[in-house]
């Protein structure tokens, strides 16, 4: 075989691993996905939760997490991820007036609401509390509510049942222990898993 030969075979060759090696690096980018995890916090034990959440959606391979609280979130933030997870105390049997006031601001800051520009994110929600049944479920339901009103994809606890994650915080059980870190973690993890698993499916689709 000659030189000439050897380059234009050498040339098909590459032509025809191209659209392959194209097939493979989109598959590789749809795999990967920024989840958000957004907060409030006063005493730290929310926080604490956040960052256990945090540290499980980082454990999923191509999973780029952000972390901050409520009043930091821009509106980028939200519409470059492809999850949001949503963490707030319970005041008085609900979410607090910060999560609430995030939470309002889709449609009245951010204008997200008229064209359902949060549609097809993956949610999911977490709580801490004083105690064992002053509103913990009521508030990640309240968020989970806000995300369907939204069109998103809520998601279940992790490795437990419920709606989320939560901790007791009161005088009871203050702090956040290992089992209630545990929970945050699992979360996180199949949160972003479920976000993984969608965007794959919607490019698929494509």
């Amino acid at each position: 075989m000659n030189r000439r030969e050897l380059l234009r075979d050498v040339g098909v060759a590459a032509a025809a691993a191209s659209p392959l090696l194209a097939a493979s690096a989109g598959q590789a980018q749809a795999a990967r996905v920024s989840v958000l995890i957004a907060y409030h916090s006063v005493t730290g034990n929310t926080e604490k939760m956040a960052q256990g959440v945090a540290e499980g959606a980082r454990g999923v391979p191509g999973t780029n997490v952000v972390l901050k609280r409520v009043g930091e979130v821009a509106a980028d933030d939200l519409l470059s991820s492809d999850a949001v997870i949503v963490g707030s105390p319970v005041y008085f049997g609900n979410m607090s007036g910060e999560v609430k006031t995030f939470l309002d601001n889709w449609l009245l800051k951010f204008d997200f609401f008229r064209d359902f520009k949060m549609q097809n994110k993956v949610g999911g929600a977490f709580a801490t509390g004083g105690s064992i049944s002053n509103g913990k479920e009521i508030t990640m339901m309240a968020i989970l509510e806000a995300m369907l009103i939204n069109k998103m994809i809520v998601t279940s606890a992790g490795g437990s049942f419920g709606f989320g994650a939560s901790a007791t915080t009161g005088p009871d059980s203050p702090g956040i222990d290992e089992k209630e870190l545990t929970a945050a973690r699992e979360l996180g993890k199949r949160v972003a898993e479920v976000a993984a698993a969608s965007k794959r499916g919607l490019a698929q689709a494509q």
